[in-house]
């Protein structure tokens, strides 16, 4: 006699990709940013790529005062390398790249901004670019 294998139940789309965008949400949570440290194997080589992923906001290249009232909510990340004075925007929501550093420690600051480019929230990966001697 064979026992019927109990099955785990499906994980909708819902589940896995988030509320439709076509549907207003009423009290979205706070948006959270989760950011990785560089991927070892590019960073072996002086190239620093840094994956990252927004919760409760859609990142998309929508700006400006209006872009606030859109639901899901919508925002951005400003990337500063090594307290440079200045930042770049990044709106793609795919890995973030890095390259032309030279060797030594560095950071990046990953800053959550909503349309207006107010922070909502920011993660610090720190990392040490080899010398050029071991790659």
């Amino acid at each position: 006699m064979t026992t019927p294998a109990t099955s785990v139940p499906a994980r909708t789309a819902r589940d896995i990709i988030g509320p439709s965008p076509l549907i207003a949400i009423e009290d979205e949570p706070t948006p959270k940013l989760i950011v990785d440290p560089p991927l070892p194997e590019p960073l072996s080589r002086g190239l620093v790529f840094i994956q990252y992923r927004a919760e409760n906001i859609r990142i998309v290249p929508v700006f400006g005062e209006g872009a606030l009232q859109v639901s899901p909510r919508v925002g951005h990340v400003h990337v500063t390398v090594d307290d440079l004075p200045w930042h770049f925007v990044d709106a793609s929501g795919e890995t973030l790249i890095v390259v032309g550093l030279p060797a030594g420690e560095h950071k990046v600051l990953v800053e959550l901004a909503d349309p207006r480019h107010h922070v909502i929230t920011a993660e610090t990966v720190r990392f040490v670019v080899p010398d050029k001697k071991e790659f």
